[in-house]
């Protein structure tokens, strides 16, 4: 089996924007799915990747994100602390949907040597989506982790899903199926 990586996708987030409330709803149920996916991937030495948005704010660094989004008056600061990187995690910023435009993902992954990929995180018909793509076409192998992955709906988050699937752009896998050996 090629060495593993999991990847974290925008689950750092302020929810505020248009149908935040729907995704955090969502967000919530797959969260300690993904606490048990880092636990297990930490256990068998896979590194943990966070992609997340830098929210069109150029100037702006990895810790500077997560602090502006577990700030006491935000809605999902109990969510992000239970996910959130700790020593040792690895993070880059995206400017876009795909954790591989214009990032450094792909020479992190080469220097890991990393070839099979393991997603969860938001949206899952969105930045998820995009970057299982991106890393399909960069031929890795992914794994989508289907109960930790969300999107504003539970019916656009299983067609997101259903597309990866369908198209052989992913595996999908439930969290505790998942095996990180290296």
């Amino acid at each position: 089996m090629a060495r593993s990586a999991l990847l974290i996708v925008d689950m750092i987030n302020a929810f505020n924007f248009e149908g935040a409330a729907a995704l955090l709803g969502q967000a919530r149920r797959i969260g300690p799915r993904i606490v048990g996916l880092k636990t297990r991937a930490k256990a068998a030495r896979a590194p943990v990747i966070y992609s997340n948005d830098n929210f069109g704010d150029w100037r702006s660094d990895f810790k500077a994100v997560l602090a502006a989004c577990t700030r006491q008056n935000k809605p999902a600061r109990d969510l992000i602390q239970s996910v959130a990187p700790e020593r040792g995690d690895y993070f880059i910023l995206k400017p876009k949907h795909s954790a591989f435009y214009e990032t450094p993902l792909e020479s992190l992954l080469e220097d890991l040597k990393v070839r099979r990929l393991i997603l969860c995180g938001i949206a899952g018909d969105g930045c998820v989506h995009s970057t299982a793509t991106d890393a399909h076409i960069r031929e890795f192998e992914v794994i989508v982790v289907r109960d930790g992955t969300a999107s504003q709906t539970a019916a656009r988050n299983r067609n997101a899903l259903w597309h990866l699937e369908a198209t052989r752009y992913a595996k999908l896998s439930d969290a505790n199926r998942v095996r990180f050996s290296s």
